[in-house]
């Protein structure tokens, strides 16, 4: 009698011992997953930053989970993403003959009409240049007969289609001169205030929301899978980081992985003594010196790569002729497998798009090695739900 009492606590003492157990199983579980921020569109590997109705606020799209397609935007056949999920996994898998260290896994992309609307009716910077020209009431009257020149030509592009083969350097000495004096957390505090204003072409969608969701998808299954992203940008890179830290901006990147074109900074007391001969002071700011330097396109994208990254990328992604030089840049690694992708703007009822470009630039991929990635038929949706194209209908119109 007396062993079978003994028995019960026994017994029961090692039921709360195999609880406790899996309890401190599962928890380990749970706490070896990766954190993921909660930017909008998650690529892998969790749910968090959903709201009761299944999706973050703000982004208007589903999160993918871990048995979810990461690239879950693009089209079930598309040849381009099959493309990159098969170089992915690759690139990835120790292995793989191809397989290359995180550290090594280097991609780049263009950001205007590769990851953002770039027509509507321009450029994001060339908008903000006019904006701050010709319509900025605090701005105005101080603007120089360069400046306001070079928005017109702008205005001239926008409405009549008329090509200006000097307006990308003008602009970009437009941009330096108009800002010069702030700061460069003011200049930043600017940009954010203009990605606010309402995209003229779309219903339901600011400036700095005008990211392609797909594309927002493929960097962050890059980002999932090590590698490291650098955005290549013509446009001016304090423009650029100013777009990339707005609270609408869907993607998580570094400052210093935001690369382009390049502007003077110099101390707030600096005056007009050189670098040479002068020494940035304890009670002074950085501020925007009013000289522009570089554009940031074609051949100078390789040198700002090789200058700032150090590194040869393995991947590419871009738009237009103007991109070439760094997808070829890529494909001519030496030491690992290396792919480049091209977007054609074919699409006329969700996006700006232009079939005449489109065509062109599909042929030239085909020609050069690039892999060809179609707006149209690769892509389910290009922006979150809500957001209409007001355009749609005048554009087919006139393709017809």
């Amino acid at each position: 009698m007396d062993s079978e009492k003994k028995l019960v606590p026994s017994f029961w003492r090692i039921i709360a011992i195999a609880a406790l157990c899996c309890c401190a199983l599962l928890c380990a579980m749970n706490f070896s997953k990766p954190a993921t921020q909660n930017t909008g569109i998650v690529a892998s590997g969790t749910e968090e930053g959903k709201t009761e109705e299944g999706t973050t606020e703000g982004a208007g799209l589903d999160l993918v989970t871990d048995d979810e397609d990461p690239l879950s935007l693009w089209t079930e056949d598309s040849a381009a993403k099959q493309a990159l999920i098969d170089y992915v996994t690759a690139v990835t898998d120790e292995s793989s003959p191809d397989f290359i260290p995180a550290e090594d896994r280097i991609a780049t992309f263009d950001v205007d009409g590769t990851l953002i609307n770039e027509t509507d009716p321009n450029y994001f910077d060339y908008t903000l240049l006019v904006h701050r020209v010709l319509e900025d009431p605090n701005y105005i009257d101080k603007a120089s007969d360069f400046e306001k020149a070079t928005a017109n030509k702008i205005v001239d592009q926008n409405e009549n289609g008329t090509k200006y083969d000097e307006l990308p350097v003008e602009h970009g000495q437009s941009v330096a001169s108009a800002f010069k004096g702030m700061t460069v957390d003011e200049f930043y505090d600017y940009v954010h205030t203009f990605a606010e204003t309402d995209m003229p072409s779309y219903e339901g969608m600011k400036r700095g929301e005008a990211f392609y969701a797909p594309m927002v998808q493929v960097v962050q299954y890059l980002q999932a899978n090590g590698f490291d992203v650098y955005m290549m940008s013509g446009t001016d890179r304090l423009i650029m980081r100013g777009l990339f830290s707005s609270e609408l901006c869907p993607l998580d990147i570094p400052l210093d992985h935001i690369l382009g074109s390049d502007e003077s900074l110099v101390g707030s007391n600096q005056g007009e003594s050189d670098g040479l001969d002068y020494t940035f002071g304890q009670d002074e700011q950085l501020v925007l010196g009013g000289e522009f330097l570089m554009k940031t396109l074609k051949e100078n994208k390789v040198y700002i790569i090789q200058r700032e990254v150090a590194k040869q990328p393995v991947l590419s992604f871009g738009n237009s002729s103007g991109d070439f030089a760094m997808d070829n840049y890529a494909l001519s690694n030496p030491n690992y497998k290396s792919t480049a992708f091209q977007l054609c703007c074919d699409d006329l009822a969700r996006e700006n798009g232009n079939e005449e470009k489109a065509a062109k630039m599909a042929e030239q991929c085909q020609e050069n090695g690039y892999v060809a990635v179609s707006m149209k038929n690769d892509w389910t949706t290009i922006y979150p739900e809500g957001v209409v194209y007001t355009g749609a209908e005048e554009a087919v119109a006139e393709a017809a």
